[in-house]
């Protein structure tokens, strides 16, 4: 028996959760995030790791790690200068998408630019039927026309789209090798490739977004395995997915639009996993970072699952973790807009040089800086003794703002706090509609290194039932990482009426499924447990113009039960919309399946009773939503089962700071979650 390692590397801080299988005992870390030297916080985290608890690296038996440098990469728009290759007269795909706007009652509200200019795209000659017949193969002279074009426009990555490419994917596998011939080394991405699903937009921009990433999540995982290996693991290395698994290091080199909501998946897995064994059945997830904060529902443990998650501004369509992001994070940066308006994000400090209160040369003002500002933060060292704020930074950072704007710093301060709680607030609310849950039956549960500092602003403001903060909410998702399962997606587009004669076609597609998935976790995982399988079909009436995700059994494939299918569609519509109509004819468009193979779970320890009434180190003056109020000062390993505070109260620890407002109480319950509610005045 050895370790089990779960890594999380976050924009601003790397976080580890290490699972001591001899003893049960789980021990966490944090340490600054290095993006100018990726692999170098998984170094000095080891080191500490060994110093501090004499962990050798040759006893590490299980590594798995998420990142959010994908998600980040999209949000702040750094990623490939990419060409898009697509079927001519269909070169305004990215531009026309759906028709949609992002807020529909907002006057003002616009479009995102797509991640790939318009005159980056290029058409070629080329058809593929919608059964999946070659019209008209490529040629190599207009192949070349468009290559040597998108050299002259900078572009360092091609994506090819091309139309019906889900039915047969020839035409772009003919344009990548012509590709590969004319620029050896260039990297090129198909669509057919990266998620062959009907409908072009959809496809594409999929593919688009994994291209975008793909150069920055490859160098990323190149010096994480380097560095690992140099440290002594010899372990199969694992990389988290956007659908709550994990994957072997060499698939998510090759496949990272796979990984694109990695961390963001293992908070959502991690919050639902502590959820569950502490008895919170109804949760909203908020996961608070250096650059986003992120908002999922889960439910007796479960989180949503869907495709067409955003990120950033864009969708993508892959099977994922329900997850909405938002780049409201604790080093997201407040400016000055043209009309002398006060924004905050998506632009974020990150680590490296990070918020100005951090010492580390950060001189923009962020989020995180403003809780400072308001002597929220600082009492006590944080990032486990690697940061200690500085609040004069802090205000001196926000004094520019204050003096553009006309206010003090606090007022500005604070300014900057309703922003940005208003940004989470109006994408939680997106969430809530989507799901049709009611919030003031839902906990929120807080975790990440700035959820705890700013959770009960949001839960006061969505009127929430409460708020749950884990015993470290710092390294949730290093600890959703190392809980997760093995887990892999497979898709097949079959369009189809559910009929007993054309379900006869489907039957072939699933056995295929299966052995594509067997293969996967048996041959490519080398996983040996027992195997969890289960199909799921995108489901819709004749002439509706979107699907649902309706759960089937195997068998129903496998006897071409057709009445069954039906049924289960029926139910599941009538779930969601609240009807059903049982005399129409349903369609099946894509047939998916999902594959897991459980690894071992640690057990929660209980926290001992409280005998005496909490008590504070100290007391600090604080500002709460512009007043200035005398706030009592615990630290996190003070508190016992049992006790009872109220607000205004500032919890200090190793990973994080909760902030508790004057309207608030906390009490701790077993398993040491402090669970906030609201007080009446």
């Amino acid at each position: 028996m050895g370790y089990r390692i779960g890594v999380d590397v976050g924009g601003s801080f790397t976080d580890f959760a290490v699972f001591d299988e001899a003893s049960g005992r789980i021990s966490t870390l944090k340490v600054f995030s290095r993006p100018d030297e990726p692999g170098a916080e998984i170094t000095a985290g080891l080191s500490t790791l060994k110093a501090r608890d004499g962990l050798d690296p040759a006893e590490v038996d299980y590594f798995t790690h998420g990142t959010t440098v994908g998600v980040n990469t999209v949000i702040q728009r750094n990623g490939h200068d990419l060409a898009l290759f697509t079927t001519r007269n269909f070169e305004d795909v990215l531009q026309i998408a759906r028709l949609k706007i992002p807020q529909i009652h907002n006057l003002y509200s616009v479009r995102p630019e797509p991640l790939i200019a318009r005159d980056r795209v290029f058409g070629i000659d080329e058809r593929t039927a919608a059964t999946g017949d070659i019209h008209d193969a490529p040629r190599e002279d207009d192949v070349e026309r468009a290559v040597r074009a998108a050299e002259r426009a900078g572009c360092n990555g091609i994506v090819i789209a091309f139309l019906n490419a889900y039915r047969n994917p020839a035409n772009e596998l003919a344009v990548k090798a012509m590709i590969e011939r004319f620029t050896p080394g260039l990297p090129v991405f198909s669509s057919a490739q990266t998620w062959p699903i009907i409908r072009e937009y959809e496809r594409t921009i999929t593919a688009v977004i994994s291209g975008y990433v793909q150069p920055r999540v490859s160098r990323y995982l190149d010096r994480f395995e380097s560095v690992l290996r140099q440290e002594g693991l010899a372990c199969p290395l694992l990389i988290t997915k956007s659908n709550g698994g994990v994957m072997g290091i060499d698939q998510a080199r090759n496949d990272c639009v796979q990984m694109i909501l990695s961390g963001t998946a293992s908070g959502v897995i991690g919050a639902g996993y502590l959820a569950k064994a502490s008895g919170f059945d109804r949760i909203l997830s908020l996961d608070i970072g250096g650059t986003s904060a992120d908002v999922a529902v889960i439910v007796d443990g479960l989180p949503q699952y869907g495709v067409g998650e955003l990120i950033g501004d864009f969708q993508i369509h892959i099977p994922s973790v329900s997850v909405s992001s938002v780049g409201q994070g604790g080093g997201s940066i407040a400016w000055v807009d043209a009309f002398g308006m006060l924004q905050v994000g998506p632009d974020s400090a990150g680590s490296t040089p990070g918020p100005a209160c951090y010492g580390r040369g950060g001189t923009r003002p962020t989020v995180t800086d403003a809780v400072a500002a308001c002597n929220l933060i600082g009492h006590m060292p944080l990032g486990y003794g690697a940061v200690d704020v500085d609040r004069a930074a802090a205000r001196a950072a926000i004094a520019p703002l204050a003096s553009v704007l006309g206010g003090t710093i606090e007022a500005t301060a604070n300014d900057i706090l309703n922003i940005s709680v208003s940004g989470m607030y109006a994408e939680v609310s997106g969430l809530i509609s989507r799901f049709g849950i009611d919030p003031r039956e839902f906990h929120l549960f807080a975790f990440g290194g700035a959820g705890a500092m700013l959770a009960c602003f949001l839960a006061r403001e969505l009127d929430m039932k409460g708020v749950v903060v884990p015993p470290t909410p710092g390294v949730v998702s290093a600890l959703g990482g190392l809980i997760a399962d093995l887990k892999n997606d497979f898709i097949r587009t079959v369009y189809c009426d559910v009929t007993p004669g054309a379900m006869a076609n489907v039957a072939a597609p699933y056995r295929e499924l299966k052995a594509e998935a067997e293969h996967w976790l048996r041959q490519k995982q080398g996983f040996t447990g027992s195997a969890v399988v289960q199909a799921f079909a995108d489901m819709r009436y004749l002439g509706q113009s979107y699907e649902i995700e309706v759960a089937l059994q195997g068998d129903w494939l496998e006897e071409i039960d057709a009445d069954a299918i039906v049924n289960a569609f029926h139910a599941e519509h009538k779930r969601l919309f609240g009807h059903a109509a049982s005399d129409s004819p349903v369609q099946m468009i894509n047939l998916r399946l999902t594959i897991s193979g459980a690894t071992p779970k640690p057990y929660l320890a209980e926290l001992s009773p409280a005998y005496e009434p909490a008590q504070p180190r100290f007391p600090v003056e604080a500002w709460f939503d512009g007043r200035l109020a005398a706030t009592a000062v615990y630290h996190r390993s003070d508190l016992r089962a049992g006790h009872r505070l109220t607000g205004p109260a500032i919890i200090a620890q190793d990973d994080t700071t909760t902030v508790v407002p004057p309207d608030f109480a906390v009490d701790v319950d077993r398993f040491g979650n402090l669970v906030i509610t609201r007080v009446e005045a």
